[in-house]
Formats: structure tokens, C-alpha cells, sequence
């Protein structure tokens, strides 16, 4: 069966808003071990922009690997 794009996106929306939460709260455990230091907001902010894109990557990639697929059905 064939994933539409729609879904794709979805997916990688998905897997992405799970991992920005662990992304956050790694940087505020890490960023103070190599002497950055933010404020929460800055975190949010930080996530926020590795959020969008991961996004674009996630969804590229499927693409990529759904087309490989299909042409290798034919």
C-alpha cells in the first residue's frame, strides 16, 4: 500500500513533536555541561528551529525512499 503525502507529513509531524520534548530537556542538562547557559524560553526557541527542520528532513526522506520504492515495483 501506497503512503500518500498527506500522511507522510503527518507522520513526521509526529515522530518529531515526540522528540522535541527529549530535545528541550536535553539542551537544558547539556547546554550548562559546555557553559551555555539559556533561559527556558531560549531552549523553546532553540527546539522550535531543529523542530522545523527535522520536519522538512523526515519528510523529505520519506518521499525519497517511497519513490525508490514505487519505481522499484515497476
Amino acid at each position: 500500500m501506497k503512503q500518500s503525502r498527506a500522511m507522510s507529513l503527518v507522520e513526521a509531524i509526529a515522530n518529531v513533536a515526540v522528540g522535541y520534548g527529549v530535545a528541550v530537556v536535553t539542551q537544558i542538562l547539556i547546554f550548562p555541561v559546555f557553559g551555555l547557559h539559556t533561559t527556558l524560553a531560549q531552549n523553546l526557541k532553540i527546539g522550535a528551529v531543529f523542530t522545523v527542520v527535522s520536519i522538512a528532513r523526515s519528510f523529505a526522506l520519506r518521499r525519497l525512499f517511497e519513490a525508490i520504492r514505487v519505481r522499484g515495483a515497476r
